[in-house]
């Protein structure tokens, strides 16, 4: 009989949990640093927001302007971005994903994440926003949030326990939760794509800091989802097949998206625009910010800015979206996100997937648009991420009441499936490419022991 395990010592739990400085030291400094990211993450929010309204007044006064002033705004982005702040580039999620790897040393980790990026991202994407490019926020708050974070160690006890590793699952997934209005949101983004080895002693704590960032953020915006409630209608068996197309038409779309960006972003490849990319940055920029601005024009200013207007409009059956409004947006934000400037897909990929999702209810007749909006929007941006639990939980909270609960669910894993036969999760492929290349003659060894096993054997 195995011996019975040893009591409790309930006094030395209290002393430990309830008067120990360091512990309550420990826990006002990261419940203070996420409140911090949280207001941080709104600030972002509303400058981001006023920066594209400053375009679009800018946009209603000449149509033509865009033309001369989102180019200009986004060469000048990249030149910024590759001459001081190379680690303020991109999305954010991949330099967060990367400064979490056990490869990274600690030396290069201010390279990716740091306080400098988090405010550099702050100014670089607004200004983006300002140009009228097509991009999100979402994505750079995760690298703002951590930058914030990160920075929290300098105050830290050294007995602590708070790692690099927890501050930075915590930051990016406070940066999710603020920058969605979702707390739950944020954790889901912590476990399904930040945390690889989470740690048990202080995930108590780390989940409190993701929640207050998220409440921070709800306290200011209201208590109401990113883009408004979604009323789906009744949901029956007459969504099966137009919710079945929708998520492999969104997962194959998605799927290709992300393929796309990864092609475009990794530079390797052959052809001529890659080259010129390499070689004249800013005038590839230049080029990416004309094409980005016609298109615009060409849709009626639909496809400017992270696309929240045509995706609220879209729920509420009242925006005049072209009918090639998901083809515009898709090379809309492919062509910003190649072009260099700092720049999140989550608001773009949503958008893109609630044009789709109305372009199947149109298409198959089915009288409750917003149903297959919803399902457009979890298919897209879960083949997307190839993330399908948290962009589940994104658009679920949108959603008036549970009846769509399962098919969201079904459909974010039918599109994430569909996705990765395209290509790999594409956060993951580009965080590889900021690490460092790994060492080859670790593989050859390892080869030559699997042989020598082999023949052992």
């Amino acid at each position: 009989m195995a011996p019975d395990p040893s009591p409790h010592d309930v006094r030395s739990a209290f002393r430990r949990e309830f008067v120990s400085p360091h512990l309550w030291r420990t826990r006002i400094v990261v419940v203070s640093m996420a409140a911090i990211a949280g207001l941080v993450v709104v600030a972002f929010t509303w400058l981001a927001e006023s920066a594209f309204g400053r375009f679009q007044q800018l946009n209603d006064m000449a149509w033509w302007a865009p033309l001369l002033w989102t180019p200009l705004c986004c060469a000048a982005i990249v030149w910024v971005t590759r001459r001081y702040v190379r680690g303020a580039g991109g999305s954010g999620i991949p330099q967060v994903m990367a400064a979490l790897d056990p490869a990274l040393s600690g030396g290069r980790r201010p390279l990716l994440v740091s306080l400098k990026l988090s405010l550099a991202k702050i100014g670089l994407t607004s200004a983006g926003l300002l140009g009228g490019l097509s991009l999100g926020r979402e994505g750079p708050s995760v690298q703002i949030a951590a930058g914030v974070m990160l920075s929290a160690r300098r105050w830290l006890p050294r007995r602590s326990g708070i790692s690099a590793h927890s501050l930075l699952v915590a930051g990016g997934a406070a940066g999710i939760a603020a920058a969605f209005n979702t707390p739950l949101a944020g954790i889901m983004f912590a476990i399904e794509e930040l945390s690889r080895t989470p740690e048990q002693r202080n995930s108590g704590l780390i989940v409190a800091g993701i929640v207050l960032a998220g409440l921070i953020a709800v306290s200011v915006h209201g208590n109401g989802p990113h883009f408004g409630v979604i009323h789906p209608g009744p949901i029956g068996l007459a969504l099966l097949w137009p919710g079945l197309l929708a998520a492999v038409v969104c997962g194959f779309a998605g799927g290709l998206f992300a393929r796309l960006l990864l092609a475009s972003l990794r530079g390797t490849s052959p052809d001529l625009p890659s080259r010129w990319r390499a070689r004249y940055p800013v005038r590839f920029a230049l080029g990416c910010g004309l094409v980005v601005a016609v298109i615009g024009i060409v849709s009626g200013g639909a496809t400017y800015g992270s696309g929240n207007e045509a995706t609220r409009g879209l729920l509420e059956n009242e925006a005049s979206v072209p009918v090639a409004f998901a083809l515009f947006k898709f090379v809309a934000t492919w062509l910003t996100a190649w072009s260099g400037v700092p720049a999140g897909i989550f608001a773009p990929s949503l958008s893109i997937g609630a044009a789709l999702g109305h372009d199947i209810a149109v298409l198959t007749g089915y009288p409750h648009a917003p149903a297959l909006i919803a399902l457009g929007m979890v298919g897209f941006l879960a083949a997307a991420t190839q993330a399908p639990l948290t962009a589940f939980i994104i658009v679920m909270e949108m959603v008036d009441g549970h009846g769509m609960v399962l098919s969201l669910m079904a459909c974010a894993v039918v599109a994430s499936t569909v996705s990765r036969v395209l290509g790999p999760p594409l956060y993951g492929a580009l965080a590889a490419i900021q690490l460092p290349p790994r060492p080859q003659r670790d593989t050859h060894n390892a080869a030559d022991a699997s042989d020598a096993g082999r023949h052992d054997r």
